[in-house]
């Protein structure tokens, strides 16, 4: 496991968002994986001054999402579809039938589940997945439990996740008690993994992430230590517990 630790949350977005600019330059067929929230818009924002600049197109790409609230689709404000949209689909080049987003509207959302698994299989699964990190240690919606899901299924979300994400509802009662999440075994198939941590209150669960490589579902991103390919970016203040010896400044 790479870390990689730079002096603020500019620099981090800049430095993912680098990697997935070189794997758009050397595949010709770059499947990406997705985030949403509030980490990673810094990083779509520089992936789309790069586009406008001319240096990356996405006409070649396909994308797949983590996840989606249950009960939410494509038209909803707070919905995932429309944040991609707002924050970076609309500004480049890519091919809408390339971007793939769970339904959290479908009928049946079990087949919903198995659909979507099935899609990510069919392409060859994930060239470069771009992760968060919950303050409990979910990634994706992928929450504490007994054991790790492997594939694409529904998750009730816990309170932690929901009293996090209530501010971009208008109140926390607005935010869905459960979402469609790619599975633990389909985030871990991707063949680069790079999970983005950034601000103070990132430190504790950065902290306990990093300081044991034990892998428990109780701590749902201990899973990233069995990756052979995981770079770790967090800003100064998301590292400000970090002491492991392994530590690396980013360099321009």
């Amino acid at each position: 496991m790479e870390v990689i630790i730079t002096k603020d949350r500019s620099e981090a977005s800049q430095y993912v968002a680098e990697m997935f600019m070189n794997v758009l330059a050397l595949k010709d067929r770059p499947v990406l994986g997705l985030a949403t929230g509030g980490t990673p818009k810094g990083v779509y924002g520089r992936l789309i001054d790069a586009y406008t600049r001319g240096e990356i197109t996405f006409h070649h790409a396909l994308s797949f999402n983590l996840d989606e609230y249950l009960g939410l689709g494509k038209d909803d404000e707070q919905g995932y579809a429309r944040y991609m949209k707002e924050n970076l689909f609309q500004f480049v080049d890519f091919k809408s039938e390339n971007t793939h987003i769970p339904n959290g509207k479908a009928p049946d959302p079990e087949k919903e589940c198995a659909r979507y698994s099935d899609l990510i299989h069919a392409q060859g699964g994930i060239d470069i997945q771009l992760l968060g990190i919950g303050d409990n240690g979910h990634i994706g919606f992928n929450e504490p439990a007994k054991t790790f899901k492997r594939h694409t299924h529904i998750v009730e979300l816990d309170e932690k996740t929901r009293e996090a994400n209530a501010r971009f509802f208008d109140k926390k009662d607005d935010v869905p008690f459960k979402a469609i999440t790619m599975g633990i075994g389909e985030i871990m198939q991707s063949r680069r993994i790079v999970l983005l941590a950034l601000g103070e209150h990132k430190a504790e669960i950065m902290e306990r992430f990093l300081g044991t490589e034990d892998i428990d579902p109780e701590l749902p991103a201990s899973i990233l230590h069995a990756h052979q390919h995981v770079t770790v970016v967090m800003d100064e203040a998301a590292a400000k517990n970090y002491r492991k010896g392994e530590k690396h400044e980013a360099t321009d």
